[in-house]
């Protein structure tokens, strides 16, 4: 079985301002296309299931990669993403290992949703690898809420608090990723420049710091998967 499950969030409001957010699209379509042209099958869930809402500013000419190039003519691909399945859907027994893009849509519903907490703690009791980019580590303080000490010690990474400040959203989310994942137990660690590329790989965990993260995030999981 060479499948992954890709968890991505529903929620697109933010607070003390009218600007949405969601999943950030590059964070998604660098992941599943390399995914994909490993010779994995994809599926995605949400909590709600359906159509995510997709992050405005992640659509800026700036922020575009050439994966976001790729997806864009890929009916195949948009379709996949908007008609995701919904979370009380999927089994870990289904898959070999899953993956959790950002935005910071996962602030708000995946760090709360209990069924994504459970899939979580099942594949990593399973012995299957979890990998997370940017925000998407959000998902993992609900599988630390269900079973406490759970990322205690764990080397991680995750959007960071100088980050935030830089992306002026700081003001917006409910709380700070880094501090919720260092009052966890776990060992933060970034690159030394906001913004690069940095990843953590301990255990069954791997983690990505931003969106230029995703696909290198993406290439350890592949890596950990043929070992």
């Amino acid at each position: 079985m060479k499948k992954i499950l890709m968890i991505v969030t529903s929620h697109e409001d933010m607070e003390k301002t009218n600007s949405k957010t969601g999943l950030w699209l590059g964070e998604f379509t660098d992941p599943y296309y390399e995914f994909i042209e490993n010779g994995y099958e994809v599926d995605i869930a949400s909590p709600k299931g359906g159509k995510p809402p997709i992050d405005p500013l992640s659509k800026l000419t700036k922020n575009i990669t050439s994966s976001n190039r790729k997806f864009n003519s890929d009916k195949k691909a948009q379709a996949a993403l908007e008609n995701t399945k919904r979370l009380n859907e999927v089994r870990a027994e289904d898959y070999t290992a899953l993956f959790f893009p950002g935005g910071h849509g996962p602030m708000w519903d995946l760090a709360n949703d209990e069924k994504s907490g459970r899939l979580i703690l099942d594949f990593l009791n399973h012995g299957k690898y979890v990998g997370a980019i940017c925000h998407g580590p959000s998902a993992l303080l609900k599988a630390e809420e269900l079973q406490p000490g759970l990322l205690k010690g764990r080397k991680m990474t995750g959007f960071s608090n100088i980050e935030e400040k830089l992306a002026f959203r700081h003001n917006n989310i409910p709380w700070s990723l880094e501090d919720r994942l260092k009052e966890a137990g776990a060992e933060f660690h970034t690159a030394a420049i906001p913004y690069l590329s940095h990843i953590e790989k301990d255990g069954l965990l791997i983690t990505g710091q931003n969106p230029m993260a995703a696909r290198p995030a993406a290439k350890a999981l592949i890596e950990a998967l043929k070992k």
